[in-house]
C-alpha cells in the first residue's frame, strides 16, 4: 500500500465525526482519472513438475479421481504447496474433486494451503459459479491476514497472477469484493473495486447491492450516494434493489427532491416501482414532517395498482400521531383493517403511544384489549406506552397494575418503564416516592436519562425540598450529565432563600471542577 492509499484509508477509518468522513470511492474518483485502456493481465505460468514431483502428482491424481483416500492418506507426508498446486490444476475441470482435495489438504496440514493454493481453488470455484464455497474460503483468508496492512493487495495480486493460468472468470474478483462487503470491510471493498477497474473488471450489480446494503445497515447514506455515482460512471446498471437504497439514502440526507427524481426516473431506466419503492419515499416525506405528501403518494400508489402494506400504514400512522393528528391516525387504522391488512404490534404500539401522549389513556386501554382479542402479542413497548399514559394522568395505581401484568407476558421492566413510573409520581408531586423508584431502577440494572433526572429535580423544587433536589443532582453529576442552566439557577436561588448559600456555592464549585457547568449559567460568587 502506497503512502497516499494509507493516508486515505486511515482518514476514512479513524475519524469519528461522520461529517468528516468521505467515501473511499468518492475520494478516488476525485484523485484519479479512468484509464481508457485497462492494464493487461500478466500471463504468469507455474514451473512444470519433473522427476519425483511429477511421479507424485500423477500417482496422487490417480488416487484422487478414483476416490482412493486410504492410498492418498499414505502420501500426505510428502505433500508440498508446489505439488498441491499442480494437482489442483490437473483436476480443475471437476470442481468437486478439486474442492475435496483442497479440504483434505486443509485437514492434513493447513499450512500447505498457501495464498497461491487458495487462489487456484478460488478460480476453480468461481469459474464454476460456486460462489458460496468461494466466499467461505475468502472469509478465512481475509480473517487470517487481518494483521497485515498490505495483505488485501497481496490477495488481489495473487488472484491476478494466477488468473490466466487457471483460465479464470472475472467473477473471482467479484467474489472478493462481495466478501469484503459482507464482512463490512469497506476500505478493502473499495480498494478491490478500484483495483478491479484498473484491469477492466467490474463487480456485478448484486455485489454492489451487498456493499450498499451493508452501508445501509450502518446508516451511511453519504457513502451509498457516492458509490452509486461511481456505479453509474462505470456503467454498472442498477436494479430495483439498488434504486430503492438510493431513494432511502437521499431521504436520509434530507434531499427529498432528488429522492423523488430518482423514483420518477425508474421507469425510464426500465425498472418497475415496487411497494418498497413507494414505502421508502413515503417514509422520507413523513420523517421530514410532510405527512400530506406521504398521504398523496399512498393514493398514487393505489391508483397504480399497488396495495399499501402494514409498513405503509405504520409509517403514516406514526407520522399522524407525531403531528398530533389522531383523527387521521384512527382513519388510517380503520382503513387498514377494512382492506384486510393486519395491524401489527408496531401499529398498536404507535397508536397507544399517540393516545397516551395526548392524555387519552382510556383509548389506549381499548386498543390494548383489542390487541389481545386479535391475537397480536404485546411487547415491552406496548406496556411502557400504556404505563406512561396512566402516569401522565396521575393514575399511578393503574400503572402499578400494568407493571404486575408484565410477568404474565414474561416481560421485564426497562429504563422506560421506570421513567414512566417516576413521571407518575412527579405528576402527583410525590418526588420522594419518585426518587425511591429511581433507586429501584438502578438496582435493577436500568439507568435513567437526563429527562428523568430533570423531572425529579423539578418535582423536589416544586415542593421546596431543595435538599432532595441536590441529592438527585449529585446522582446526575456522578453520571457526568449536565443540568440545564435555568433549572440549576432555580435550584441555587431556592437554596439561597433557605439560607443555604454555602451549599449552593459548594455545589457550583463541584459542578465547575467536574466540567459540567451548563452554557449560560452564571456562577455564584
Amino acid at each position: 500500500m502506497n503512502p497516499y492509499q494509507f493516508r486515505r484509508f486511515y482518514s476514512f477509518l479513524s475519524t469519528t465525526n461522520k461529517a468528516q468522513i468521505k467515501s473511499p470511492i468518492e475520494e478516488l474518483s476525485i484523485h484519479s482519472n479512468y484509464k481508457k485502456n485497462p492494464i493487461l493481465l500478466p500471463h504468469r505460468t507455474i514451473v512444470p513438475p519433473k522427476g519425483q514431483d511429477l511421479d507424485f502428482i500423477n500417482v496422487a491424481h490417480s488416487h484422487l479421481i478414483n476416490s482412493e483416500w486410504d492410498k492418498l492418506n499414505n502420501l500426505a507426508s510428502s505433500l508440498t504447496p508446489f505439488r498441491i498446486k499442480h494437482i489442483l490444476l490437473k483436476t480443475q475441470k471437476d470442481y468437486v474433486i478439486s474442492l475435496e482435495f483442497y479440504k483434505w489438504v486443509e485437514l492434513k496440514n493447513s499450512e500447505f494451503n498457501t495464498l497461491d493454493v487458495n487462489c487456484i481453488i478460488l478460480h476453480i470455484l468461481t469459474k464454476n459459479r460456486k460462489f458460496k464455497s468461494a466466499e467461505s474460503i475468502l472469509r478465512r483468508i481475509i480473517e487470517v491476514g487481518l494483521s497485515e496492512l498490505d495483505f488485501p493487495r497481496k490477495v488481489f495480486d495473487a488472484l491476478v497472477y494466477s488468473y490466466k493460468m487457471c483460465d479464470s472468470s472475472p467473477r473471482v474478483f467479484d467474489a472478493l469484493f462481495k466478501t469484503y462487503a459482507h464482512m463490512k470491510k469497506f476500505r478493502n471493498a473499495s480498494d478491490a473495486f478500484c483495483w478491479m477497474r484498473e484491469y477492466g473488471f467490474y463487480p456485478t450489480v448484486e455485489s454492489c447491492n451487498a456493499y450498499l446494503s451493508s452501508l445501509n445497515g450502518l446508516n451511511r447514506a453519504d457513502i451509498i450516494l457516492s458509490f452509486y455515482k461511481e456505479m453509474r460512471r462505470c456503467r454498472i446498471s442498477p436494479n430495483v434493489y439498488t434504486i430503492n437504497m438510493v431513494i432511502w439514502a437521499f431521504c436520509r440526507v434530507g434531499k427529498l427532491e432528488r429522492a423523488s427524481e430518482v423514483f420518477n426516473e425508474m421507469e425510464g431506466m426500465g425498472l418497475a416501482h415496487t411497494v418498497v419503492s413507494y414505502n421508502t419515499l413515503i417514509s422520507g416525506y413523513c420523517n421530514k414532517g410532510l405527512l400530506s405528501n406521504g398521504l398523496k403518494l399512498k393514493n398514487v400508489m393505489e391508483k397504480n395498482g399497488f396495495q399499501p402494506n402494514d409498513v405503509t400504514y405504520n409509517t403514516l400512522i406514526n407520522a399522524s400521531c407525531k403531528e398530533g393528528k389522531l383523527h387521521e391516525a384512527s382513519k388510517l387504522f380503520s382503513e387498514m383493517k377494512r382492506i384486510k391488512v393486519g395491524p401489527t404490534t408496531i401499529t398498536y404500539n404507535t397508536l397507544i403511544s399517540g393516545y397516551s401522549e395526548s392524555g387519552n389513556s382510556e383509548m389506549g386501554t381499548r386498543l390494548f384489549e383489542e390487541m389481545s382479542v386479535n391475537g397480536v402479542k404485546a411487547d415491552i413497548l406496548t406496556y411502557n406506552a400504556l404505563i406512561m399514559g396512566f402516569c401522565k394522568e396521575g393514575k399511578t395505581k393503574k400503572a402499578a397494575y400494568m407493571v404486575k401484568e408484565l410477568d404474565k407476558d414474561k416481560l421485564v421492566p426497562n429504563s422506560s418503564t421506570f421513567a414512566a413510573l417516576i413521571t407518575g409520581q412527579c405528576v402527583r408531586n410525590n418526588a420522594e416516592r419518585g426518587f425511591e423508584l429511581y433507586k429501584s431502577m438502578v438496582r435493577s440494572g436500568c439507568y435513567p436519562n437526563e429527562q428523568t433526572f430533570k423531572m425529579l429535580i423539578s418535582a423536589f423544587i416544586k415542593n421546596e425540598d431543595y435538599d432532595g433536589a441536590v441529592e438527585v443532582l449529585k446522582e446526575m453529576m456522578d453520571r457526568a450529565m449536565v443540568l440545564d442552566s435555568d433549572l440549576l439557577s432555580t435550584l441555587c436561588d431556592g437554596l439561597c432563600r433557605c439560607g443555604k448559600e454555602e451549599l449552593a456555592v459548594g455545589l457550583c464549585n463541584e459542578i465547575e471542577s467536574r466540567r459540567l457547568t451548563p452554557e449560560g449559567f452564571e456562577k455564584m460568587a
